[in-house]
């Protein structure tokens, strides 16, 4: 159970996706050079080849033309706090067209510098189990594993990480609020900002120690420190290795 105090500041993440069918991207025509294929131009503009394959169903790619005129799939090339939400409203698309177009892409892990493929602005997705149970929840969050989790509220705070030590818990134990063993999963929370026993996703830390991408965990430790939007995360390990995480800000997605 935590007891100390550290300084930290507060950042913003928010990153959300749905896992849809399929919608055709937006394209642009191009007139092929001398020299050409479409895997060529695939690597030139960063986008799967596929992509450029299903752009032109009726064109024989292995006989292209110099002068013959091709479909290119619109791209976009991601800036820093972009995330397929936001851009779903800027570019007019819809967001489970956008992942999907994007298939290759970890919703989770976009980063400055990364070109999207945009799917076609009249895209209509087609009705899936994942899609209804977005309807029901209203939002939904997809994992490093590809899992599609419905949420009730996404909020961005500061994370550090605590360890077993007797120094870190103090009289009480590596044990959480309710006399449990810490394992890896528990974290301490302020209960006004996340209720205790929530079922939680997590997202945007870097950690060794930690599963890579995000992690299922709960809040069912408490700590004097853990005040307003911060939390702390149990992490098997020596006191030493557990301080090197420092301070992360990280998204919580509290879970339906």
């Amino acid at each position: 159970m935590k007891s100390f105090i550290r300084q930290s500041f507060l950042g913003l993440t928010l990153t959300a996706g749905l896992v849809m069918t399929a919608a055709p991207a937006m394209a642009a025509s191009y007139q092929l050079k001398e020299d050409d294929t479409f895997w060529k131009l695939a690597q030139a503009r960063q986008i799967p080849l596929e992509a450029v394959l299903k752009a032109n169903p009726g064109v024989n790619p292995a006989n292209l033309q110099a002068g013959q005129s091709v479909q290119l799939p619109d791209t976009y090339r991601i800036k820093e706090g972009d995330t397929f939400w936001n851009l779903s409203k800027k570019l007019g698309v819809p967001l489970d067209a956008l992942v999907k177009a994007n298939a290759h892409l970890d919703p989770l892990n976009l980063y400055e510098g990364l070109v999207l493929t945009l799917p076609a602005k009249g895209s209509a997705p087609v009705t899936s189990k994942v899609k209804a149970a977005a309807a029901s929840s209203g939002s939904q969050v997809v994992t490093a594993s590809g899992q599609a989790l419905s949420y009730k509220k996404a909020i961005p705070v500061t994370a550090t990480a605590y360890s077993a030590s007797a120094e870190e818990n103090g009289k009480w134990g590596p044990v959480d609020y309710n006399g449990n063993p810490l394992k890896l999963g528990t974290i301490a929370v302020d209960p006004s900002v996340i209720p205790m026993g929530s079922k939680v996703y997590i997202t945007g830390y870097t950690s060794n120690g930690l599963p890579a991408g995000g992690m299922i965990a709960y809040a069912n430790d408490q700590g004097s420190a853990i005040k307003g939007s911060r939390i702390d995360i149990f992490m098997p390990g020596s006191r030493e290795k557990v301080s090197e995480f420092g301070l992360q800000n990280v998204t919580v997605y509290v879970l339906d």
